[in-house]
């Protein structure tokens, strides 16, 4: 029981080894991320097309959660910009225009969403983080600011553009109402953005959204803007939110179940890959799955308080991680924070411009267009490149599930693509050595008359059953060159399927018909036991399984040698020695 409870509440372990330096620690971190966290929730909630309240919600009760569960002592959570473009889509496409409706369905998915992971991690299927490569990642990571970006130019402008996943449609809208540009507010919006960007690239240390939100509250408590028509954020309810539990039907968790589904990986690739890079940086493990089962009970919780969907947030964690903490409950005094600005500070923000929440939101998101990785990408595998981009333009152009579904499919059939033509390389003798080395890679290798030596680089599968025959008779079946040995070193090959062990019998008995003996070296056990229970196990008998290519090549030597009464072995030695 004692060890149940340590592995699936990490807080107890925390708690264990707490000290004052780690809560003095905690309390200073967990404070400046709240303070970033209050204007930055109300702006994400906008995101979603919700009040600024919920964004607030959102950064109360799971950040009371998350310690319980979480083993990352870095990551904060909360509302996050990607999550909230995520939930507009589906919102948009379930509800329409209806804020009331939208609420209930936020609430809704965050539930569902929490179940999902928790699920998850109770299976243990962490692993699913895999299926997202790093160019799918990346390329729905670049695409999301443009769309989040677009989405605010109704803010910004003061004009009416419908908060659409499609790009295009928000592009179209604002191209019509050109001639209906409120100047005040456009003008506000860019003097809010540039002191943003001024204040990242010059004080960067500094919490440049809480000074702007500080700095607009006092000139706006003297200065009326409404004169000038900027429309501001209205009534804010006091208080904490009522506890209710999501009313659930068989036709609200159909229509949900895609939208939550996909924002639960995306909310579980965010959290693996952020607290997997701070438990490198700082010298400590992660445990995914109890990972998932965090994120997972924070949404669930945080939906009985009309929470919206939660998870890591890249900025707020690495605040969190400059400003020194130390253990999970740096989040706790993040919540802290947030409970009192709910129960007296929310009047101050009723005043605030609309264009604050939309050029926060623009500035805070524009950080996550990593053209830098794109670059890289291009550089280094431009299969992969391929793949980022075509998840970044079906993102764009045909909706965001539909985008990350697009370029998950690209990612597997480019992987199969690379397996059906995988790399086989001709070996030659390495001088002085036992090794055997490409001959493309390494001149001067010397290869062995009579004997054709190939590395195949991947597993022997269906995928590449049929390249791997072709290739090698059209190597060994080349007329008068033809060799009398081919060795395949198999070192490299990870696993052997049925399709790929009848295209191996195809080949031998081919080879054979040619006066062509096939030998085989380096296979590791796995792959030795397939062969051992298969057709071939007369192949294997016969001698012509080797524990490495120099061993298939002495006995290819001794054969040709005892045919003729040739000196090839003899000479084949002194040149390894």
């Amino acid at each position: 029981m004692h060890n149940f409870l340590f592995k699936y509440l990490p807080i107890l372990e925390v708690l264990r080894n707490y000290d004052l330096s780690k809560f003095k620690a905690d309390l200073i971190s967990g404070s400046t991320v709240g303070v970033v966290l209050i204007p930055q929730g109300m702006a994400y909630a906008v995101i979603a097309g919700l009040p600024p309240i919920y964004g607030l919600y959102a950064g109360l009760i799971p950040l009371f959660v998350y310690p319980f569960f979480g083993t990352s002592r870095h990551i904060s959570i909360g509302p996050v910009a990607i999550d909230m473009l995520i939930l507009a889509a589906g919102l948009g496409f379930l509800v329409g225009s209806d804020s009331t409706e939208k609420v209930t369905f936020a609430i809704l998915i965050a539930v569902m969403t929490g179940t999902f992971q928790v699920l998850m991690g109770f299976m243990k299927l962490g692993f699913v983080f895999n299926l997202f490569s790093r160019p799918v990642i990346s390329g729905f990571t670049i695409a999301a600011p443009v769309i989040i970006i677009a989405s605010q130019m109704g803010t910004l402008l003061n004009i009416d553009v419908q908060n659409s996943q499609f790009i295009h449609v928000m592009i179209m809208d604002v191209w019509d109402q050109l001639g209906n540009i409120h100047f005040p507010s456009f003008g506000l919006s860019v003097f809010f953005i540039l002191f943003l960007l001024l204040m990242r690239k010059y004080y960067a240390k500094l919490p440049e959204s809480v000074i702007l939100v500080t700095i607009t509250i006092i000139v706006v408590s003297f200065i009326s803007i409404s004169q000038w028509g900027i429309d501001q954020v209205g009534a804010i309810p006091v208080g904490l939110p009522e506890f209710a539990l999501p009313k659930f039907d068989m036709e609200s968790i159909r229509k949900i179940a895609s939208n939550a589904f996909t924002l639960a990986l995306i909310q579980f690739m965010t959290v693996a890959s952020l607290s997997k890079s701070f438990a490198r940086k700082h010298g400590y493990t992660v445990n995914p799955n109890q990972e998932l089962i965090a994120v997972g009970a924070s949404n669930i919780a945080g939906s009985l308080f009309q929470s919206l969907p939660v998870s890591s947030s890249f900025t707020r964690s690495a605040i969190a991680e400059q400003a020194g903490a130390k253990t999970s409950l740096n989040n706790v005094f993040a919540g802290i924070l947030i409970l009192f600005t709910l129960l007296f500070l929310t009047p101050l923000f009723e005043i605030l411009p609309e264009p604050l929440l939309g050029a926060i939101i623009v500035v805070s998101v524009s950080g996550l267009i990593d053209i830098k990785e794109l670059k890289f990408l291009v550089n280094t595998k431009r299969r992969d490149a391929l793949v980022a981009l075509i998840t970044f333009i079906s993102v764009l152009a045909i909706g965001i599930q539909e985008g990350i579904i697009i370029g998950l499919v690209s990612s597997v059939l480019a992987l199969l693509l690379k397996m059906s033509k995988p790399t086989v390389a001709e070996l030659g003798l390495m001088p002085e050595t036992r090794d055997f080395k490409n001959k493309e890679r390494f001149s001067e290798v010397k290869t062995i008359p009579g004997i054709l030596i190939l590395r195949v680089d991947a597993p022997f599968s269906f995928v590449n059953a049929e390249f791997f025959k072709n290739y090698i008779l059209e190597k060994s079946m080349n007329g008068s060159e033809a060799p009398k040995y081919v060795i395949i070193d198999g070192t490299t090959i990870g696993d052997l399927d049925i399709s790929a062990m009848d295209s191996l019998l195809m080949i031998i008995e081919t080879l054979n018909k040619q006066g062509i003996e096939l030998y085989i070296s380096g296979l590791i056990g796995p792959v030795r036991d397939v062969i051992r229970k298969s057709d071939i196990s007369t192949f294997v008998k016969s001698n012509r399984f080797h524990n490495t290519v120099h061993d298939g090549v002495k006995a290819a030597l001794k054969k040709l040698d005892s045919e003729d009464g040739g000196h090839r072995l003899e000479e084949y030695n002194k040149f390894c020695a």
